[in-house]
């Protein structure tokens, strides 16, 4: 288990089963900030910062689907796992939730230890994903940059503002360089120009994304920093040959051979 002690974000309107859940999950070493419905789960988000949310589909007021799309407007919430909890759900229903973004689903009756594993393998998933991708900007590189730590240090700044529309004058500012400086030291230790290159960092970024095991399209083309999802459909086959639905199929089908 990567995790100290997950937070988890519970959504219940039953009251023995959540009241049966909290206990449980918490005799099972997780943090847990039980909610009634998803009205007062949206009002709480802030001050329980999850590391999770599981979520009850069917309640009144709020529904957990209209809950699961109402914190994915907001950037701070949308890498969160949500895992929904559900007595029966239709087939249209459950793939929509899919669609959605939803990372996992768990049928009631069950038993505390299949969430609680869950639970532990969707947090893990996110935090591998974080060490592997997200590089630590000081642990390499200076401000000051010599010559041979030039696209480290690029990569790194690139990197910590993914998910931002990168200004390239901005960029050129941090490292110490002017636009056309940058742009030639670009086009020389790679080939391409600066708008290419930040494309592709963004798009090898998605690639990882897929290959780490994430196989929601829209959620890898906004934690990739890409705001059209059609611009990065187009630029993804570009850039690899194939869409990226073709891409996540073929690195599905080697994960099960």
């Amino acid at each position: 288990m990567i995790y100290n002690k997950i937070k988890v974000l519970l959504i219940e309107d039953d009251i023995a089963l959540g009241s049966l859940m909290l206990e449980l999950l918490t005799l099972n070493d997780f943090n847990v900030d039980w909610y009634k419905n998803g009205k007062t789960a949206l009002a709480g988000i802030d001050k329980t910062k999850p590391d999770v949310i599981v979520s009850d589909y069917m309640m009144p007021e709020m529904n957990g689907e209209e809950f699961f799309l109402m914190i994915r407007k907001n950037s701070i919430y949308q890498s969160i796992p949500f895992i929904m909890v559900t007595a029966n759900m239709e087939e249209g229903i459950k793939y929509r939730q899919l669609k959605n973004g939803v990372n996992d689903f768990i049928v009631k009756p069950f038993q505390v230890k299949e969430l609680a594993y869950k639970i532990i393998n969707v947090c893990n998933l996110k935090l591998s994903i974080e060490k592997k991708i997200n590089p630590d900007p000081f642990s390499k590189v200076t401000i000051k940059l010599s010559e041979k730590n030039f696209i480290v240090s690029l990569n790194a700044i690139l990197a910590v503002n993914l998910k931002e529309e990168i200004d390239i004058d901005e960029l050129s500012k941090k490292l110490f360089l002017s636009r056309s400086t940058l742009d030639k030291k670009i086009r020389l230790r790679t080939n391409k120009n600066i708008s290419r290159y930040i494309r592709e960092f963004k798009l090898d970024y998605a690639i990882k994304l897929v290959d780490l095991g994430e196989r929601n399209i829209q959620f890898i083309a906004d934690e990739s920093g890409f705001n059209s999802f059609s611009y990065f459909s187009t630029s993804f086959k570009i850039y690899k040959g194939i869409s990226p639905t073709q891409y996540i199929k073929t690195i599905a089908s080697k994960v099960n051979i």
